[in-house]
């Protein structure tokens, strides 16, 4: 990385950050799109794993009275667990342009969903069913792009859980998720450690956005945060659709 890709590097990261602090998820929506555009998408998913493991454990231990039944949380993380060593290995086997538009689609899927779908609700009895299928297809998608938000936090937004519960939920599976892939994308080649010490590194921006997200929360409402969010994504994804077949 020369000096430029890492100053935007870093404010990816930070505004990543801010996502993360104000909604309790969601800093991989806006930092690996970004990361990809400067330089690949395998980079961009392999600086993301600490900050991912570190930030979501905390959450994850933090909000540990608010867990839901087990079989909702549990069966969630596990199943994405299982679906990023799948999505690991697609990651190391597909062409780049492929990967970013993989990432494009991840991202449009979700923006479209939450237009088209803003008031679907899922009864929690369902989702606890449907919560393997949900970690599954969700941890594919996380290992492959490191974005598994058009499944995992449109499943749980379905459910209309407590924000304490939504986040002790979505950080146990992507926490669960990040210990598998460390080191499959280690064992694959591509996590190296040159990247090691860059997502180490990460961990500072994100953490430093993650105050001002939560600050940002109680000013702004989540509606009109939402919709900025959204629009901030439409543009990356689109301009990833571009790079992916220019």
């Amino acid at each position: 990385m020369d000096l430029t890709g890492l100053i935007i590097g870093g404010v990816s990261l930070f505004i990543g950050g801010v996502l993360k602090g104000a909604t309790g998820a969601g800093a991989p929506l806006l930092a690996i799109p970004l990361l990809s555009m400067l330089y690949d998408v395998p980079l961009a998913v392999a600086v993301m794993t600490v900050p991912s493991l570190v930030s979501n454990s905390w959450q994850a231990w933090h909000f540990r009275e608010s867990r839901p039944r087990p079989l909702l949380i549990w069966g969630f993380a596990v199943a994405g667990a299982v679906g990023t060593v799948t999505g690991s290995l697609m990651l190391a086997a597909f062409a780049p342009d492929l990967l970013l538009l993989i990432v494009a689609l991840a991202v449009l899927l979700y923006i479209c969903f939450r237009l088209l779908q803003p008031g679907w609700r899922l009864g929690e009895a369902l989702a606890a069913r449907l919560s393997v299928p949900a970690g599954l297809l969700g941890g594919v998608l996380q290992g492959a792009t490191g974005i598994s938000a058009p499944v995992s936090i449109t499943f749980l937004n379905a459910i209309s859980l407590e924000r304490a519960t939504f986040i002790v939920t979505i950080s146990t599976f992507f926490a669960a998720s990040a210990v598998v892939q460390i080191p499959f994308l280690y064992g694959l080649g591509i996590l190296s450690f040159e990247r090691m010490i860059l997502s180490v590194a990460a961990l500072a921006p994100l953490f430093a956005g993650m105050p001002v997200g939560a600050r940002l929360a109680r000013r702004i409402d989540r509606a009109t945060f939402d919709k900025i969010i959204l629009a901030i994504l439409g543009v990356i994804s689109l301009r990833l659709v571009w790079s992916a077949i220019v």
